[in-house]
């Protein structure tokens, strides 16, 4: 385990290194250790798992997860400023712990660590919906890519991916997710609890991949059905999906 009794309060690893959440980066810094430790429970079982982080920002939901029994936990940052709060977690965290500086949305994540691997991320509102849109579009071809993802979204995001038939929030990532995963809202996040807070509530979503059929549509397939059914809600369904007959 690392030693990270040894690491500054998060709030003073925010001042030392000037962290201010950037909207460009759809920063909003979670550091509450007990709610970041929840969220790290939510995940199940990682012990041997090699977990995968989106935007760890100054570190507090990295603290939780390498708290926990996974097998190794690298982080995706794209914003610069953190490299330095990156490197020093790295320090007392030893070879467990590993980051990437670069584009969350052109990584490729089967290949930065090996299997069985797990998301665990609060990630950046404005890329949220195309990195899920991603990792559905490797689970499909892949149902083994990933053990499961513990996602945070916007609380309005979060219901249109569990939202059931009949339910006004239904439509296309409540499709696509549910097609391919067991999906399970698991408690909500107060904008209280972030540095600055948005002015959204967030929610934790938690997926397991399903098993698929040999005789399933392609995912491309699913992926312009379930667009053209519901970008126009006020349309028939009948005359949106025309085309696809």
């Amino acid at each position: 385990m690392p030693d990270l009794d040894t690491l500054p309060p998060l709030r003073d690893v925010i001042r030392t290194h000037n962290l201010r959440a950037d909207k460009k980066f759809g920063q909003n810094f979670l550091l509450d250790g007990n709610l970041t430790d929840k969220i790290v429970r939510q995940a199940g079982d990682v012990s041997g798992v090699n977990v995968i982080e989106i935007g760890p920002g100054p570190g507090g939901l990295t603290r939780s997860l390498l708290k926990s029994e996974a097998q190794s936990v690298t982080a995706i940052e794209f914003d610069p400023r953190v490299i330095p709060v990156l490197e020093k977690l790295k320090e007392s965290a030893g070879e467990r712990f590993n980051f990437i500086q670069g584009d969350a949305m052109e990584v490729d994540y089967t290949e930065i660590v090996s299997t069985p691997r797990a998301i665990v991320a609060n990630l950046p509102y404005n890329v949220a919906t195309p990195l899920l849109i991603g990792w559905l579009a490797q689970i499909y071809k892949d149902s083994g890519a990933y053990q499961s993802m513990t996602l945070m979204f916007q609380k309005e995001v979060a219901q249109r991916i569990t939202a059931q038939v009949g339910d006004k929030h239904y439509g296309r990532l409540a499709v696509l997710s549910q097609w391919l995963c067991d999906a399970k809202r698991a408690f909500d996040v107060p904008a209280s609890a972030f540095t600055p807070p948005p002015k959204v509530t967030s929610s934790i979503v938690h997926f397991v991949p399903k098993q698929l059929s040999e005789s399933e549509p392609t995912f491309e397939a699913v992926e312009k059905v379930t667009a053209a059914a519901f970008c126009q809600r006020r349309k028939m369904l009948r005359s949106s999906v025309k085309e696809y007959k």
